[in-house]
């Protein structure tokens, strides 16, 4: 179904199996049952569970669907499947179409050959997958898709949905008790909102299948800056090409049939970059949604004969890709508590859940920049198109005003408008617009949320929010604790939010992230620098990182070091990849290159010679591209000769690999590059930048 045959309204969510369908196809009864589910955590029972899975099999059927699958995100970081028919034998040579409510609440996949950090063995397969009642069954590729947790046969989480899950249940769970504090006796739930921008490549599919390095890396490990890059900063929110417009026209139709909430489209800043984002909605579908448009982006793209790159640094010398996570968080009565609010008894509050993110952000920087910590994402941080990799907030000189008069204890004097002294009573009114945008912070406040930019183009925003969520809930609870136990609530409240800011304030930083001097001062503060992957990892499983997810019942302690050793693990086979695929083009596709033309210009020579023609660019050239050659094979067998001594700990391969691998890696590069600059085009081997950036 197009736009064109019902209309926008009718298209969107048509592939998804939502409440308004339930509420159709559904008992009373049973409708009740499934809303008490989500709302309260109640169980369903096995018959109101037979119903919904005949319910969603009749409309799937109906949709043309003939399977069905538990669709769920296991430890790799995309998404995974295992596909079932709905046919039954009837007897007699005959099917029937059946799908109960047993296979939909619980499958059986093979846990064995997932990452799982050490939770499970080789031989122990068994795997559940659990469904998911919160978030929406769907149609894609002709199967019913339900979204599932994984967990091992002994209940532990093998699934980045599980832990997000838990996070939201435990700051949900601490904010009602802060929200209770203040009066709201309404609200049962609070929802953390998230509203990922993605950013992406879009290449043409003939020349990216002639670049190896892109085919198993994702990324181009050779390559010159074309004459023209985005120099002439003409490309941002520029014109859409035909091509490009009818992707992403059709992209927004894929989207919109699953439900995903696609809002905003226009060209990023590097050439063929651009950006997609949605609405907000809670953070669990905001990251199946999530998931499930990187998947449908490559599949467009690959119709419109594309390849939508999600690498974060595909190109080198251009801007590489983010994931903007704007998060916040809302009552499910509608009260984002993140925005400032326009009474004083308001602003208490958010200035309160205000305290508690700075608070937990200082507190807890280290947990956070290992969330965005990836081998891709190495290339991107502090390079020019994205946050610096030391963790600081942005609050926006009014809002920062007002945390600097609470510490210091003097006037507000709010936009020239009036001036006003602090206190929990007359806390002045803040705009939300009240911030300008500052693109180097890695946490800034935007009006009602904070957009956290550090995340890579191609990773799942689960981990970055689960830790968002466990942070606050921490920070919450002991506020909490604390205020429950008051006897001048008010009092108290006012010193609670002075002294976070005060003691938390060396985390606000307003000013040019990119600034050499902001690195001495972020060192002065005590800020942590943890500049590369390797640099970063250890920390995942500190003893206050883990005992953050543990006390918050977001993980176990196994759980969170199966985590750190399958990020380890997922960084060490990225650069082994990369060395291995740089190592195979050099000698199977660039040497060859420049040793034929390399011969060619030495013959053109001697005919010229032969012929009493004297012509020194032959001879100049030939000379200069057999040194090159030189030096790439040198330095592509220092390479080879180093990568054999990897260390088999991943720790140490870890850091081998950063060290010495990656300082390899980069001169076999500029060897190479600087024999792309000279040699003919017709004997480079592969499309080079200017063929891949300006091919649309």
């Amino acid at each position: 179904m197009k736009i064109e045959e019902k209309g926008l309204p009718e298209l969107f969510g048509s592939n998804v199996f939502n409440e308004e369908t339930m509420k159709e196809r559904l008992s009373g009864e049973s409708y009740k049952a499934w809303k008490k589910c989500i709302t309260n955590g109640e169980p369903l029972d096995l018959a109101t569970a037979n119903e919904i899975a005949q319910a969603m099999k009749q409309w799937a059927v109906e949709k043309g669907a003939t399977h069905y699958t538990h669709w769920f995100q296991p430890m790799t970081g995309v998404t995974a499947e295992k596909h079932d028919s709905f046919i039954s034998p009837a007897g007699g040579g005959k099917i029937v179409m059946d799908f109960s409510g047993k296979e939909l609440v619980r499958g059986e996949p093979d846990a064995s050959s997932f990452p799982s950090g050490g939770l499970r063995a080789t031989f122990e397969a068994r795997g559940y997958t659990a469904w998911d009642p919160t978030s929406f069954a769907f149609i894609k590729d002709g199967s019913l898709c339900i979204p599932t947790i994984f967990c091992s046969y002994s209940g532990q989480a093998l699934d980045k949905k599980t832990p997000l899950l838990r996070s939201m249940d435990e700051v949900s769970r601490q904010a009602i008790r802060i929200l209770r504090l203040f009066g709201d006796t309404e609200s049962k739930r609070v929802i953390a909102q998230v509203g990922p921008e993605q950013e992406y490549f879009l290449v043409d599919k003939e020349l990216y299948n002639e670049r190896e390095d892109l085919k198993l890396t994702g990324r181009t490990l050779f390559g010159i800056k074309p004459p023209r890059g985005q120099e002439l900063e003409d490309h941002y929110f520029g014109q859409l090409k035909p091509r490009v417009a009818a992707y992403m026209k059709d992209l927004d139709e894929e989207l919109w049939k699953v439900g995903v909430l696609s809002k905003t489209k226009h060209n990023e800043v590097a050439p063929s970059q651009h950006e997609m984002a949605p609405v907000y909605s809670g953070a669990n579908a905001a990251c199946d949604q999530n998931q499930l448009a990187m998947e449908i982006m490559k599949k467009v793209a690959d119709r419109h004969g594309f390849v939508c790159l999600l690498h974060e640094k595909p190109f080198a010398g251009v801007n590489g890709s983010g994931k903007h996570d704007n998060w916040s968080l809302s009552t499910d009565t509608g009260v984002n508590l993140f925005k400032p609010g326009s009474t004083p008894g308001e602003n208490a509050q958010f200035l309160l859940f205000l305290a508690a993110f700075v608070k937990g952000v200082d507190e807890y920087q280290e947990a956070l920049r290992c969330t965005v910590a990836s081998a891709g994402n190495d290339h991107r941080l502090g390079a020019q198109e994205a946050p610096p990799a030391i963790i600081s907030i942005f609050l926006g000189d009014e809002l920062d005003a007002v945390v600097q008069s609470i510490i210091n204890g003097k006037s507000y004097k709010g936009s020239g408008k009036h001036s006003i002294q602090i206190g929990i009573d007359v806390l002045p009114s803040i705009p939300q617009d009240n911030t300008d945008r500052n693109r180097t912070s890695p946490m800034a406040f935007t009006g009602n949320k904070f957009e956290f930019r550090m995340l890579g183009s191609g990773q799942s925003i689960s981990g970055p929010n689960i830790a968002l969520n466990t942070i606050m809930a921490q920070e919450l609870k002991e506020f909490a604790d604390k205020l429950e136990k008051s006897k001048n609530f008010q009092t108290d409240l006012q010193k609670l939010i002075k002294k976070t800011f005060t003691d938390h304030q060396r985390i606000i930083f307003n000013g040019n992230g990119y600034d050499a001097s902001w690195v001495k001062e972020a060192t002065k503060r005590g800020l942590a620098n943890l500049v590369s992957t390797a640099d970063a990892l250890p920390e995942y499983v500190s003893k206050k990182n883990i005992d953050l997810y543990v006390k918050n019942n977001v993980y176990t302690e196994e759980e969170v070091r199966a985590r750190g050793a399958i990020h380890v693990e997922t960084y060490n086979a990225t650069i082994e990849i990369e060395a291995r695929t740089m190592i195979d083009m050099i000698h199977r596709q660039i040497l060859p290159a420049a040793s034929a033309y390399t011969a060619e210009l030495c013959q053109r020579a001697a005919a010229l010679k032969a012929a009493g023609v004297v012509v020194e660019y032959e001879k100049n050239t030939a000379t200069n591209t057999a040194t090159l050659t030189d030096a790439l094979a040198a330095a592509c067998s220092k390479l080879e000769a180093d990568f054999a001594k990897v260390p088999a700990d991943p720790d140490k391969a870890m850091k081998y690999l950063h060290k010495t691998i990656l300082k390899d890696m980069a001169e076999a590069r500029s060897a190479s590059d600087a024999l792309e600059a000279v040699v003919d085009e017709q004997y480079w081997p592969f499309p080079v930048y200017a063929d891949l950036l300006f091919s649309e």
